[in-house]
């Protein structure tokens, strides 16, 4: 069955009395060169195993099949459980669990259904809930890669750097992970197509952190949000808004300027080094540091 081919597709969803959910963010392949390469983009091999995240009808969930040792396929939508039992029933590596990837203890998943092989994810995301799902992927720890087809935009943003239109997220995803933009993937070809161009995005988790921290993670993971909490203003007033109650206006700029930043400069301008210094100043200078108080 060719699952990408548009007619196969209005057979198989008018079979099953199947209609499109737009608060799910569905949208089906319909170019069967999509999910073969990003399959292959993704290192499935015989020895892994892959989590994939809503297979729809399963174009991308097939080609996983052909190339890894297993793949579990999490789906929230009910309606498509009958339908990829009929699709994907030639694969007995194929797990499907029904339920709300969010809602899973997702360690416990890939201990119980991918034990003896090296997990990975590769996966079709809904638009709206990129961001979420990516931060349980990453929290889970379980995972070598993370290769994902999202929307362009966001996929830019968070592989790039200082000074592009990127966020606390990329930073968050950068420190954990090593993402790079492998391709892009038009709205043509998707059933219905969407409003904008989707890229896959690879993330490959990084075995040891990319820089020293000298404070706790959390408070590393503060200090970004806190400078891009005031995308407009300058760091260190946007660093202000947050940690006003703890170090003055004068502190934080002093901060800043020990790192070698000049007073005016934003958020956005700062890397994961400068980040990691910034942060352990600011940690040093916290009330009650020297004292042995904590964040």
């Amino acid at each position: 069955m060719d699952l990408c081919d548009r007619n196969t597709i209005q057979a198989l969803l008018a079979r099953h009395g199947f209609h499109f959910s737009k608060s799910m963010g569905q949208n089906f392949l319909i170019e069967d060169w999509v999910p073969q390469e990003i399959a292959a983009a993704s290192g499935a091999g015989p020895d892994t195993a892959v989590l994939e995240i809503g297979p729809g009808i399963g174009p991308l969930t097939s080609e996983l099949c052909r190339r890894a040792g297993c793949v579990v396929a999490v789906e929230l939508d009910q309606r498509l459980v009958p339908v990829l039992e009929e699709t994907m029933a030639p694969y007995d590596n194929f797990t499907l669990v029904s339920g709300d990837i969010l809602k899973l203890d997702i360690p416990a998943l890939v201990g119980e259904r991918m034990a003896g092989y090296t997990p990975l994810v590769c996966a079709n995301l809904p638009y709206n809930i990129t961001t979420p799902i990516l931060t349980a992927l990453v929290e889970a720890k379980c995972f070598e890669t993370i290769t994902v087809m999202i929307q362009k935009e966001v996929a830019e943003r968070l592989a790039g750097g200082p000074g592009s239109d990127y966020g606390a997220f990329s930073v968050f995803i950068q420190y954990y992970t090593e993402p790079e933009v492998l391709f892009d993937v038009p709205p043509t070809c998707f059933l219905p197509a969407p409003k904008v161009t989707s890229a896959v995005l690879c993330c490959r988790v990084r075995r040891q952190p990319p820089v020293a921290l000298r404070c706790p993670e959390p408070f590393f993971f503060r200090t970004v949000r806190a400078a891009f909490a005031l995308r407009r203003k300058t760091l260190v007033n946007s660093l202000q808004s947050v940690f006003g109650g703890q170090l003055s206006k004068e502190q934080l700029a002093a901060a800043v300027e020990d790192c070698g930043l000049p007073p005016t400069v934003r958020g956005e301008r700062l890397g994961l080094e400068e980040f990691a210094a910034l942060s352990g100043t600011l940690y040093r200078r916290l009330p009650g540091y020297h004292s042995g108080g904590k964040e």
